[in-house]
């Protein structure tokens, strides 16, 4: 009989912590903080496996006016929502950044979609420069430095150079 006592108290070490000032599920961590900026309380809201807070935002006072409201399932499922969206924002930025696209056309080539899609690598960033015909058919590309800027007219000039890797 004492086994199963002893057993009860053993806690597991993968559960999940649903406590007022920190809640866990769904992979994400919210960990209610001391706002730094002023005597309030703040969220933040961890991605598991993150370093870094994907989302740090003000925190509700308690009925008490000095500590925090504490988190419960409803708070805490409004807020892996909120940081779901800071995360998807941030990933459609980060896209647009590094992919760029237009269409042009030229007497010798007709319509040509112009696509610079940039390598972000730490030691040597560079950007890839390709054309592709109104049948999807790549018809050219080229490796260029990241800072390749893709406007109408230097896509023009690209065609019009036959497609020769422009110079930096």
């Amino acid at each position: 009989m004492n086994d199963n006592i002893e057993h009860e108290h053993e806690e597991d070490p993968d559960a999940l912590v649903q406590q007022p000032r920190l809640w866990q599920g769904n992979g994400w961590t919210a960990r209610v903080i001391k706002n730094e900026d002023d005597e309030g309380w703040a969220v933040a809201m961890i991605k598991d496996g993150e370093p870094e807070p994907a989302l740090v935002g003000p925190w509700t006072m308690g009925r008490d006016k000095k500590n925090p409201k504490p988190l419960d399932v409803n708070a805490f499922h409004t807020l892996v929502k909120t940081a779901s969206e800071v995360i998807r924002r941030h990933e459609q930025h980060l896209h647009a950044i590094l992919h760029k696209n237009l269409h042009v056309w030229t007497e010798k080539s007709g319509n040509l979609k112009v696509t610079l899609d940039i390598v972000p690598d730490d030691d040597d960033p560079y950007a890839m420069l390709a054309a592709t015909d109104d049948m999807s058919e790549q018809v050219a590309r080229v490796r260029v430095p990241a800072s390749f800027k893709l406007t109408q007219s230097s896509a023009i000039a690209w065609i019009e150079a036959d497609f020769k890797a422009p110079r930096a």
